[in-house]
């Protein structure tokens, strides 16, 4: 049979079954075109990363938008607080003490005499602050340690093993108790460092089982090979691969750092008088539940929307950000 003479306006695509399927050159040029391209594929027929594949899932999912509505909503009032809230949550009335709803006060007063609704509103502004900086503080001391010892390993993630043991130990509320209770100072940084100190040893842990996992790679392999340095092959191919799982927990624990600080304010050794928090009210509303519910119950639910909106942020993030669960 004679051979078939080559036409270059054709091309011979291998398929995964070992065989071929003909595709003109003019189709394949449009199919790299298209926006869309091929499932897989960004425009020009590039390949999505994680991160891509992850907000496109983000923006369809509903859990993440009206979370992330509830979240804006926070930061918006925890920045211009007065926006929303005339007067200051200082000034008290002992005439209207534990009075109910009426104009101006939609959330009444509590046994002090106090405007919940103002009082709530700048609650905002300690929670997410409190918040917001032991996440950070917690995420960046813990990713640090945690890929140092799972990328060298030795000694030293040994040393670390054991230490995130020990404070794994301790437990959190009643070494708050211990530890607050000697601090003088009435601002919100000792809780801020109370929190960083004992919540780094579990994105420590998570940090060194992602850096491990991603190290034994081909794509470290073949930079280790071609001469990269560990700080380049650390910083570079590592730790984009190995920082999804912190990202996931690091939002879902900021809710529970609002939580541990309303905690701790409500045992009075957190945040004190004159600060204004929402543990700290809902601690002076107890003994009037009977009479005052009110002064309890939108501080309360302030406090549960917001920790329910971060858990909520982070469920949504971790569902996109996992490939398992595609």
């Amino acid at each position: 049979m004679p051979e078939q003479p080559y036409d270059p306006d054709r091309a011979i695509a291998p398929t995964g079954a070992g065989g071929g399927m003909d595709l003109a050159a003019s189709e394949a040029e449009t199919l790299e075109k298209t926006p869309g391209g091929p499932e897989g594929t960004g425009p020009a027929g590039k390949p999505r990363s994680l991160w891509s594949d992850a907000w496109r899932d983000l923006r369809r999912n509903p859990v993440f938008i009206v979370s992330g509505l509830v979240i804006l909503f926070l930061v918006f009032i925890s920045l211009w607080p007065s926006a929303i809230a005339s007067g200051s949550p200082l000034t008290c009335n002992l005439s209207k003490a534990q009075q109910g709803s009426q104009p101006g006060a939609p959330f009444g007063y509590d046994g002090q005499g106090c405007n919940v609704y103002t009082r709530t509103v700048y609650g905002a502004r300690t929670s997410v602050t409190v918040g917001v900086c032991a996440t950070l503080g917690v995420a960046v001391l813990g990713s640090v340690l945690g890929s140092l010892a799972g990328f060298f390993g030795g000694l030293g993630d040994s040393v670390l093993s054991r230490v995130t043991d020990i404070f794994f130990a301790i437990p959190v509320v009643l070494g708050g108790l211990v530890l607050l209770s000697v601090v003088t100072s009435n601002t919100v940084w000792p809780v801020i460092g109370f929190m960083v100190l004992l919540g780094w040893p579990q994105i420590a842990r998570i940090a060194r089982g992602s850096v491990i996992t991603a190290k034994q790679n081909d794509y470290v392999q073949a930079a280790r090979s071609l001469g990269a340095s560990n700080s380049r092959i650390l910083m570079r191919h590592i730790a984009p691969n190995a920082v999804a799982p912190v990202i996931v927990v690091a939002t879902i624990a900021l809710g529970t750092y609002i939580t541990l600080e309303a905690t701790l304010s409500y045992l009075g050794v957190g945040l004190k008088p004159p600060n204004v928090s929402w543990g700290i009210d809902i601690s002076a509303a107890s003994p009037y539940i009977r009479n005052a519910p009110h002064a309890l119950l939108w501080p309360s639910g302030a406090l549960a929307l917001t920790v329910l909106a971060f858990i909520m942020l982070g469920d949504a993030v971790r569902d996109a950000l996992d490939p398992k669960l595609r």
